[in-house]
């Protein structure tokens, strides 16, 4: 049975409303704009920390050429895997992409799953401390030689908020925000909500896509195999060839286990049960910073695209 919308009060801003479909990973929010964009004149700006990499394809479940063809995306392939993007590179980018869009009277649709680059565009970047490079030494350091568990254990003591939606693995964000704490004396999270105190910088409409979890899990699991069958492993290889590139692949879900199996060092069911607990504990964190976002209006499973469209375009009218 469908559940019915839940709406949570937010402040708005003034200007055009900017709509946006988010949710977990596999959970059809790309479906949904696609199927949206057929009835809309919409263009999708994604928002998405891995679909913005050339070359990673199959492990990111990026947006097909064909896809690419029928609607106009943009923010994906616009970073070289070894290259660092930022969250306030992505507010940069999605802004020019945002007033490019509607220079053409077209409506820009935000869609995706990382929820540190929508709020960041919606509330902006809070002036974090500038970065400490003794102090992130020692921490890489302990991470190094007590494992990234041990250092995600000593960020979930002093701010378990941003703990649970890091993974341990996710090093170099864990020592941000351990660096955060230890300049400031307050918790990254603690930094973010007094930011989003402040009036949002642009009038969003927020759409969430959340299947039951049995069902969001099923289609992890189906997801997780396809990538492997569809090449997952070979494209790994491929893009680990750069020193630099491989460093990331071994930081991100699926292609970490990708490599393993190819060093021989799992084997292949191992890597895509790996790869699928990676997924589903990535969802859940998904939904955790979801959850905690007052913009968010959860859709009825299975979302209707009739329904949303006509959603968006009210609120366009408003």
């Amino acid at each position: 049975m469908a559940t019915p919308w839940i709406r949570r009060t937010a402040s708005a801003s003034t200007g055009p409303v900017l709509p946006a479909i988010v949710g977990p990973t596999a959970s059809g929010k790309s479906a949904l704009a696609l199927a949206v964009a057929a009835r809309l004149p919409v263009e999708i700006v994604s928002c998405d920390s891995q679909a913005i990499y050339r070359c990673l394809d199959v492990g990111t479940a990026k947006p097909t050429a064909a896809e690419r063809a029928l609607v106009p995306h943009h923010l994906v392939d616009v970073a070289d895997p070894a290259e660092d993007y930022s969250a306030a590179r992505f507010v940069e980018e999605a802004e020019v992409a945002i007033a490019a869009i509607r220079a053409r009277g077209r409506i820009p649709l935000l869609v995706g799953g990382t929820g540190l680059y929508l709020r960041s565009l919606i509330r902006g970047i809070f002036e974090a401390p500038p970065k400490d490079e003794a102090l992130r030494r020692g921490l890489e350091a302990r991470a190094a030689a007590e494992g990234p568990e041990a250092l995600h254990r000593a960020l979930a003591a002093v701010d378990p908020e941003t703990a649970a939606r890091l993974p341990p693995a996710d090093v170099l964000r864990v020592v941000r925000a351990l660096e955060v704490h230890a300049l400031t004396g307050k918790a990254l999270s603690a930094h973010h909500r007094d930011h989003e105190a402040q009036p949002p910088r642009h009038r969003a409409l927020v759409l969430g896509c959340s299947p039951p979890r049995d069902e969001l899990y099923r289609r992890v699991d189906l997801r997780a195999a396809q990538m492997f069958e569809q090449g997952l492993v070979e494209e790994a290889v491929r893009v680990a060839a750069d020193s630099e590139a491989r460093a990331r692949l071994e930081r991100l879900m699926g292609y970490r286990e990708a490599l393993l199996l190819a060093d021989g060092a799992i084997s292949a069911e191992e890597a895509l049960e790996r790869t699928r607990v990676e997924q589903r504990r990535y969802a859940k964190r998904q939904l955790t910073w979801f959850r905690a976002m007052p913009e968010v209006e959860w859709l009825p499973w299975p979302a209707n695209p009739d329904a949303v469209a006509a959603r968006i375009a009210a609120a366009l009218a408003s």
